[in-house]
């Protein structure tokens, strides 16, 4: 059994991410009789300031990529297509607000200490991309800890502390020193750069591959 090690640099805020990790996960089911991995979450803020109380996305998409809103809605349904097709809730993908994730990577950080890394950052994605919760609000997120078991207290006092966020801006430095400027990215065995939400086709090809030069 080959074990194969996936570093994911994402944001909660990016639908791409929660799709990419949906395809990551049908390729890892499909090779689980060949490969065992080990997934680590990496931070990386879409939406850096923390300041003001986020606006309507289909806007904000708008003036960032210089094209109409009915174009920017189009795309949004498209998205919410392929992840329904994924078994992902998308439902309120175009009544989100714009956010700032520094406080949900923090939590991030602190749930991967108690091996549900992956189960907040669902968490996560569903209340953002699924309720189109307030993700940088602390009172959504600590709901998102307790929906994985997690002790709401607990949550509530990293949250309430600078805890993890030295944590989260080295991920970030560190990443965007090694040149990943766009997520989701997916460093493989320290090693090997997948870039984007690859078709899980794809990914079973790129990690046989790999194992194949390991």
């Amino acid at each position: 059994m080959t074990t194969v090690n996936i570093d994911i640099v994402s944001d909660i805020a990016c639908p791409w991410c929660a799709i990419g990790y949906a395809r990551l996960e049908r390729a890892m089911k499909e090779l689980e009789d060949e490969m065992a991995f080990n997934i680590e979450w990496h931070a990386f803020e879409l939406n850096p300031d923390p300041s003001g109380d986020g606006e309507p996305i289909l806007p904000a998409l708008s003036r960032k990529y210089g094209r109409g809103e009915d174009e920017m809605r189009a795309n949004q349904s498209q998205m919410m297509a392929i992840a329904h097709g994924l078994g992902l809730n998308f439902e309120k993908l175009q009544e989100r607000h714009t956010r700032n994730t520094f406080d949900a990577h923090r939590l991030v950080k602190w749930a991967g200490e108690l091996g549900k890394q992956t189960e907040m950052k669902m968490a996560c994605f569903e209340a953002y991309f699924g309720r189109a919760e307030n993700i940088s609000d602390a009172s959504v997120l600590v709901k998102c800890a307790e929906s994985i078991g997690l002790d709401g207290d607990e949550a509530r006092a990293v949250l309430d502390s600078d805890r993890y966020a030295d944590v989260v801006r080295e991920d970030e430095a560190r990443y965007q020193q090694a040149g990943v400027s766009a997520v989701p990215a997916y460093i493989v065995n320290q090693q090997y750069l997948i870039s984007g939400a690859q078709e899980p086709d794809a990914l079973v090809r790129a990690f046989r591959e790999i194992a194949s030069e390991s």
